[in-house]
């Protein structure tokens, strides 16, 4: 028996090198136990709530947490204890506001243990506010945009990185590295990023072949003076209403060699193309907005009991109160079919007429729109549908992608129309749209034997060229966006306005709130997605703190509200050089971003207070809506004739006709 020894001792190895390989087997897959942690926002603002998440805890177990603050004396003083209970997940959160001292956070059991220690120190909430400051007043001030946005994105990464002196280094570095690669790796800002290109060649193609000088031609048939010229473009702003971004681009491209003609400045085909993109988009029933207004509507009445109404109809019943919006369209048709003018608009239309023919709009210092003046190519005929089929190219696939993929997402069954399209792709149906454009531009001018491929695709790539600086703006815009969201700009805003909320007075603060945050900001979406959610249950508990929740009373002071938050938005969008549809009104009419700004302000304001005091104010004190618009139209008539004049000729140009 001996000889078996061996191989007994061989089969012991063996299975205690397996049981071993087991035991560390079942110690791996055994699922750790998590260690209590607290966890925080990086950046944490004096006296704005922030919220303190707990993980790692016992689901169902009570805990306390103890806040101590040191005193500019070196003591310390402990604030009173508050409580948390674990969830299912062994998780739990709390809100607390802070001031300017340095915290340590302490998380402490039932047994009196200290679980876990986590040490705050917030920094002034005002310090929020100081980029997009920075860059309004440098781009108003010296009329150096990207100098502007730059040097906001650099006092922001200051910010964040504490404020000591090597923390201007490092923001040096993350201000393209971090926050301008972040805006370019975002999936919807790439694809307005294509679009605009891809409309560049469009309009690049179209230029060289005659297109646009043959709608021209064809337009100027018909508009015989600068009122037409101006009601034209107003049109076109309602007729292009599917999309804030499409609109202002087709209308600016189409309408501006049509102005120039006629001795219409730039800076007025911007603020017709820019007071009627977005005003027009956020009031119509079927347009890319209102899947996001609606989403938003949801999501906020989703915590409220007793309210039951669907979000479309809140967002339609809140349409009527969007007295913005609605008087914006009115002041620009206004303006068009009067002829009047006053402030800088009206420096800007006297020059225009004094110089007929020329360039109107870029700053010699500074060509915000550098396009490439991309002349007719000599010897062709100038054919107006080289450059309108290829528009409406654009405008039925971009239409048809939104309901495609809205049809899609919303799956078989019958579906209302502004349905389909409030959850329809539009950033996918406008890359769809554009492609679709240049590609029908390229068969048009190969066909007809105008250029060949070569020169086609030289003045494709010129048209893409117009584009970069605007872009290049553009991506610094959303890039400062990025690091007012990191430093929770909004947050302290609604912070310090909200508390001044009252039924009366809800719809005025809310579109005050809204219009100073998309100002400072230059996001309207973004001011809706960050108030929204707060809005509605806010002033539902407002009201119903007052017994006028669901009544007759009170539920045109919450659909005002709800239209506060959108009006409000788009006003401050308009007043902000920040903001992404202004930029693209500068742009696509070849006006100097700036000149636009200053040009279209007086009138923004003008209609933004009568707004305000005809919309949202006479609603507060329980007046019709319908009464509070027409006085507020009535208002803006007044206004105009009283402040503005027609624009003269001076006698040694050449009489043109004025409509």
């Amino acid at each position: 028996m001996h000889h078996l020894t061996p191989l007994l001792r061989q089969c012991f190895g063996r299975a205690c090198c397996w049981a071993i390989c087991l035991a560390f087997a079942a110690i791996l897959a055994s699922p750790a136990h998590a260690q209590p942690d607290l966890s925080t926002a990086e950046l944490i603002l004096a006296e704005v709530p922030t919220h303190i998440e707990a993980s790692g805890l016992e689901p169902g177990a009570s805990y306390r947490i103890e806040t101590r603050h040191t005193l500019p004396s070196g003591s310390e003083r402990l604030l009173p204890e508050r409580q948390l209970i674990a969830d299912d997940a062994g998780q739990a959160s709390l809100e607390l506001v802070l001031g300017q001292e340095t915290y340590t956070v302490s998380l402490v059991d039932a047994d009196n243990v200290s679980l876990a220690t986590a040490v705050l120190d917030p920094i002034p909430a005002w310090l929020s506010l100081l980029p997009a400051l920075s860059a309004i007043t440098l781009a108003l001030a010296f009329r150096q945009v990207i100098v502007a946005l730059f040097t906001g994105l650099l006092l922001g990464g200051w910010v964040l990185h504490g404020m000591h002196p090597t923390a201007l280094l490092n923001a040096f570095g993350d201000s393209v590295n971090v926050h301008v690669l972040n805006a370019a790796s975002d999936s919807d800002h790439m694809s307005i990023v294509l679009f605009c290109l891809l409309i560049g060649g469009m309009v690049g193609i179209i230029s060289r072949n005659g297109g646009t000088r043959g709608i021209a031609e064809r337009i100027s048939r018909v508009v015989r003076g600068r009122r037409q010229a101006q009601s034209s473009s107003a049109l076109l702003g309602l007729a292009i209403f599917f999309d804030d971004y499409a609109n202002a681009l087709i209308v600016g491209n189409t309408m501006r060699h049509i102005t120039d003609r006629l001795c219409v400045s730039r800076a007025k085909l911007a603020y017709l193309v820019d007071s009627t993109a977005a005003p027009v988009s956020a009031i119509m029933l079927v347009t890319t907005w209102i899947g996001f207004q609606v989403g938003l509507i949801s999501e906020a009445m989703a915590g409220i009991d007793g309210w039951d109404a669907s979000a479309y109809s809140v967002f339609v019943n809140a349409i009527p109160y969007n007295a913005y919006p609605i008087l914006a369209l009115v002041f620009v048709f206004l303006v068009a079919w009067t002829g009047r003018d006053f402030g800088p608009m009206l420096k800007a239309e006297r020059r225009a007429l004094a110089s007929p023919g020329e360039r109107q709009g870029l700053s010699s210092r500074e060509a915000i729109v550098e396009e490439a003046d991309i002349a007719t190519k000599e010897g062709i005929p100038h054919r107006a549908l080289n450059a309108v089929v290829p528009m409406l190219v654009l405008v039925g696939v971009t239409l048809g992608g939104i309901y495609t993929t809205g049809l899609a997402s919303l799956g078989e069954g019958p579906h209302l129309l502004r349905d389909v399209f409030g959850e329809g792709d539009s950033f996918s149906a406008m890359m769809w749209g554009s492609l679709a454009a240049c590609l029908c531009a390229v068969v048009l001018t190969l066909a007809q034997g105008l250029m060949r491929m070569t020169e086609t695709l030289h003045y494709w790539f010129e048209g893409v060229k117009s584009m970069l600086l605007p872009i290049t703006i553009l991506m610094m815009a959303w890039a400062l966006a990025g690091v007012n969201d990191a430093l929770h700009t909004s947050d302290y805003l609604v912070s310090v306005l909200g508390e001044s909320l009252s039924p009366q007075w809800l719809p005025a603060v809310i579109f005050c709130l809204a219009g100073f945050t998309a100002f400072a900001t230059g996001s309207s979406w973004g001011v809706m997605g960050i108030m929204m959610p707060l809005v509605v249950p806010l002033a539902w508990a407002v009201l119903d703190h007052h017994d006028m929740a669901g009544s007759a009373e009170g539920m045109p002071l919450l659909y005002a509200s709800v239209a506060g938050v959108l009006a409000g938005a788009v006003w401050g969008d308009h007043c902000s050089p920040l903001a992404e549809t202004t930029l693209l009104a500068a742009m696509a009419s070849g006006c100097e971003l700036i000149e636009h700004v200053t040009t279209q302000l007086p009138y923004a304001l003008l209609v933004g207070l009568v707004a305000l005091i005809f919309g949202a104010g006479m609603t507060g004190l329980g007046l019709p809506w319908w009464l509070g618009l027409g006085a507020g139209a009535l208002t803006l008539t007044a206004c105009l004739y009283l402040l503005g004049q027609r624009a003269t000729v001076p006698s040694s140009t050449p009489t043109l006709s004025h409509g």
